[in-house]
């Protein structure tokens, strides 16, 4: 996949996501039926069903790309990744989705030369859309599960999203709900006055919208879950990097595809060489 067209797979994902969507949103209503993977981190029918949907669609448009895949991985199922790949994540916030929190995304990425080219994520609870397009831009548009997948994207106005100029006398930071003391401390470094604690990728996405500077994360994620979100960012004006200033790489075969510590910025990073008190477990999950 040499080249490719944002626009064209946008159209060729809505159908499949929205479905992916109304699955999730059914499963949430209806109650959760929680299993363990391997690693006993918790996992839903939810998740398979809509990793299904997605695959599916994945396998029919663009079957010569492979896919890495959140479900697909814990069962071992690892294609052989050389050159462009599709990173898929179908339930981001399963943790919350369990919990009843409606704080959960659908999140899907396509990789070339070892970083994030195409970005989309939506947001089944909210029907909000986040996605880069063929201009170089990335845009959020309000499109409801049960809504029909449009016949052009034009038919949804998205919104062009800018992240904006970091005020060192007012940043506000997004967080996992299951923040740490390591990030506590980086934003004490950063004198973060406001942490807004958010569930899924969509911290990303609200920091591509210039609704806050920075998303740090100390501890386990793996490329399906940043991806998408990356792109979003980078397509906006904002940058994400490891906590030593490095840029982020995918395609970490080796490392089973897990993620060093890492800020989602606005802009440029504000901070570089960050030492922590006590170092953070590298656990997946």
């Amino acid at each position: 996949m040499a080249a490719f067209d944002a626009d064209s797979l946008i159209a060729g994902l809505l159908p499949a996501v929205l479905e992916a969507a109304r699955a999730e949103l059914r499963h949430f209503s209806a109650g959760v039926t929680v299993l363990s993977k391997p690693d006993a981190s918790p996992v839903t029918a939810a998740d398979h069903e809509a990793e299904g949907i997605l695959l599916t669609c994945l396998a029919r448009h663009w079957s010569k790309v492979p896919v890495i895949a959140e479900e697909l991985a814990a069962a071992g199922g690892l294609p052989s990744e050389q050159g462009d790949f599709f990173l898929v994540d179908a339930l981001d916030g399963t943790r919350h989705f369990i919990r009843g929190k409606p704080e959960f995304s659908i999140n899907i990425a396509l990789v070339h030369a070892r970083r994030p080219v195409f970005g989309l994520i939506y947001v089944p609870p909210r029907g909000v859309l986040y996605a880069t397009r063929s201009d170089g831009g990335a845009y959020r548009a309000v499109l409801p599960a049960n809504a029909d997948a449009p016949a052009s994207l034009s038919e949804i106005k998205p919104e062009r999203l800018h992240t904006r100029p970091a005020d060192r006398a007012r940043l506000v930071a997004f967080n996992s709900r299951t923040t740490g003391g390591a990030s506590s401390e980086f934003l004490a470094a950063l004198d973060v006055q406001e942490a807004r604690p958010l569930g899924s990728s969509e911290k990303f996405c609200l920091i591509a919208a210039g609704e806050g500077d920075l998303y740090a994360r100390f501890g386990p994620t793996y490329e399906w879950d940043t991806a998408a979100g990356q792109a979003i960012l980078e397509a906006a004006g904002g940058s994400v990097t490891t906590i030593d200033g490095d840029a982020m790489v995918y395609g970490k075969s080796a490392e089973s595809y897990l993620n060093t510590s890492f800020v989602a910025w606005g802009g440029p990073p504000l901070l570089t060489g960050f030492r922590r008190s006590k170092p953070v477990s590298k656990a997946g999950g």
